[in-house]
């Protein structure tokens, strides 16, 4: 029987949070007819617009026995989706019959208030990682990923995230050489090089302006120095005690898991250069032993120095192109799924903006 997948929107929604994943599922079934069988749907049926105005048609949320995986995106209007008494308990219900459910981008955060993530690892938009955290201490938050699984629940970070959590959910069901033809065909890597972290750490520590950016800087200009507790103290004039309860406060993490992971982000700019041996970036980033990063690496990309440097460099064009397809399945016209097939129309600029099903 066909996999059935119900994606849920609301008003306000990021469009690339559902698109991205129907189009990777819409391929992977024309790669393998049959595999998969898509449906739109939300609380209140019919067009459901979105926050770049242009609107989808949907369903009635589905009857969760035919639910085979259910797809939560996300977008700027979750925080008042949140205030939904009834998609909350709709999901509540789905988190004890569906086999499996997944958010795009802030979509973590309805699963969040509907408890599903309690004890769970999950991830989110860089940008909503404080806020999950937050909001929901009893979510262990990674903010650092592109996308996590615990068990049977899956969170991606923001928007194109989207792509990478329904590609390693295709390889799961269909297996990996189905998900890099997908891949190929989305012209997209199948997963991404040069390991799997969103964006600067420094961002995430904190605004500009904040409490602690003054010696963010200062860390990332001494990284070959001792940058334990005591030393960041005495840097803003509190004590170690004090320093460390106000700085996970301010950033939600520890000063030691920073400075780890401003390190990892200075090594790693040295390893895309190229220049450098890996002892000579250990010693450079203050690890001190090319043992010691290779650790803090496979924590925070997933993968050691030695493989990202091997697969994390593109040219000064740009990033480069996914492979070209198998000579073995030259590439194809893909068939048209009949359940989940979705016309786009480009608005007038008057128009409404309105992508209908049929």
């Amino acid at each position: 029987m066909p996999h059935a997948i119900s994606v849920v929107i609301f008003p306000g929604f990021q469009l690339l949070d559902a698109a991205g994943p129907i189009a990777a599922f819409e391929i992977a079934a024309a790669f393998v007819p049959g595999a998969y069988v898509l449906g739109l749907c939300a609380v209140e049926p019919g067009l459901v617009r979105s926050s770049s105005g242009v609107a989808f048609e949907t369903q009635r949320l589905p009857r969760l026995p035919q639910v085979d995986t259910l797809l939560i995106a996300g977008g700027d209007g979750v925080r008042e989706a949140q205030r939904d008494t009834r998609l909350l308990s709709f999901l509540r219900r789905a988190g004890a019959r569906v086999p499996r459910i997944a958010s795009v981008c802030s979509g973590a955060l309805l699963l969040a208030r509907a408890g599903l993530l309690d004890g769970k690892r999950a991830t989110t938009h860089w940008c909503r990682v404080a806020e999950l955290r937050r909001e929901f201490p009893n979510v262990s938050v990674e903010g650092d990923r592109i996308w996590v699984r615990d068990g049977e629940f899956w969170t991606s970070a923001g928007i194109s995230a989207g792509i990478d959590l329904a590609l390693a959910m295709i390889a799961e069901d269909l297996g990996a050489s189905v998900a890099r033809d997908v891949a190929r065909q989305l012209v997209v890597y199948a997963q991404r090089p040069g390991g799997q972290t969103q964006h600067s750490d420094l961002l995430e520590l904190g605004p500009a302006g904040g409490r602690f950016a003054e010696l963010h800087g200062w860390i990332r200009q001494r990284l070959g120095s001792k940058l334990g507790v005591s030393e960041l103290a005495a840097r803003v004039s509190m004590s170690p005690r004090t320093f460390a309860r106000a700085y996970v406060a301010e950033t939600g993490v520890t000063p030691a898991k920073a400075v780890e992971r401003l390190r990892v982000e200075a090594a790693r700019s040295l390893l895309d250069a190229g220049a450098l041996s890996l002892q000579d970036i250990a010693d450079r980033t203050g690890f001190g032993d090319i043992e010691r990063m290779r650790r803090a690496f496979i924590r925070l990309f997933g993968a050691p120095p030695s493989a990202l440097r091997r697969t994390g460099r593109a040219p000064a064009s740009g990033p480069a192109r996914a492979p070209a397809p198998s000579p073995r399945r030259p590439p194809a016209p893909l068939a048209p799924i009949e359940s989940a097939r979705v016309r786009a129309e480009l608005p007038h600029p008057r128009s409404s903006g309105v992508v209908r099903s049929r």
